[in-house]
């Protein structure tokens, strides 16, 4: 996926949580060893959020695995660390932009 693609599908996956009543407070958060494509807040719950797009045979979703998942909660922890953001809980989350417009938003995909 190109560098604009992938912006686009932040911009919808922006716009679709906007309209779900979150708040975005960063994006495109990088760390060394991974980058948080959108940090939002639903209520005091930190959401982190990873966006998957495109067309393929393969759901998008499927391309956050375990090691993905892995330097995404890494990258979290040193978010929370450096702001310091007040929240009561965080999770992470996945938004899969499908090639047809569909957005699927799936919760708690970490260990949180």
């Amino acid at each position: 996926m190109s560098r604009e693609s992938g912006k686009r599908y932040e911009d919808i996956a922006c716009e679709y949580l906007k309209k779900t009543g979150y708040r975005i407070i960063a994006r495109n958060v990088t760390y060394r060893f991974g980058e948080i494509d959108i940090v939002a807040l639903e209520g005091k719950i930190l959401v982190f959020v990873e966006v998957k797009g495109g067309s393929s045979l393969v759901l998008p979703r499927y391309r956050v695995d375990e090691r993905k998942i892995r330097r995404l909660e890494l990258a979290a922890q040193r978010y929370i660390l450096i702001e310091k953001p007040e929240f009561d809980e965080a999770r992470l989350d996945v938004i899969e932009i499908l090639g047809n417009g569909v957005v699927n938003h799936i919760r708690s995909v970490g260990r949180w």
